[in-house]
């Protein structure tokens, strides 16, 4: 199944934490603020990847944006195309491809393992 990037899961209204969040790559630790410096970015270049539905955070209870070592894996990429000169949307759909040949390559290779 390929992975549907312009959806996430709501949020738990029930807060897991400890060491199981560590491991879970879809875990929206991430605020905007410390997301945009990790990547050396703006919030605005957050809000525009959501706003192309390359990237959609989850929201806390106040309503912030929380973002998922995945997103930022996502909005990294983003990031150095565009860096490059590739117009946002092109640079999303090109990591939409990328991700959706990603997971065909590991089905395949899954089938493989099976045979």
């Amino acid at each position: 199944m390929t992975p549907d990037l312009h959806t996430e899961t709501p949020m738990s209204s029930t807060p897991t934490t400890g060491p199981a969040n560590f491991d879970d790559e879809d875990y929206p630790a991430y605020t905007m603020g410390r997301a945009a410096e990790m990547l050396g970015t703006t919030p605005g270049f957050l809000r525009s990847l959501d706003e192309a539905k390359l990237i959609t955070p989850q929201r806390s209870e106040g309503g912030h944006r929380r973002y998922s070592r995945y997103q930022l894996r996502l909005a990294a990429r983003a990031r150095e195309l565009v860096d490059q000169g590739t117009a946002l949307e092109a640079a999303c759909r090109i990591i939409v491809l990328e991700d959706q040949l990603a997971e065909a390559l590991r089905i395949n290779e899954q089938m493989r393992e099976h045979d």
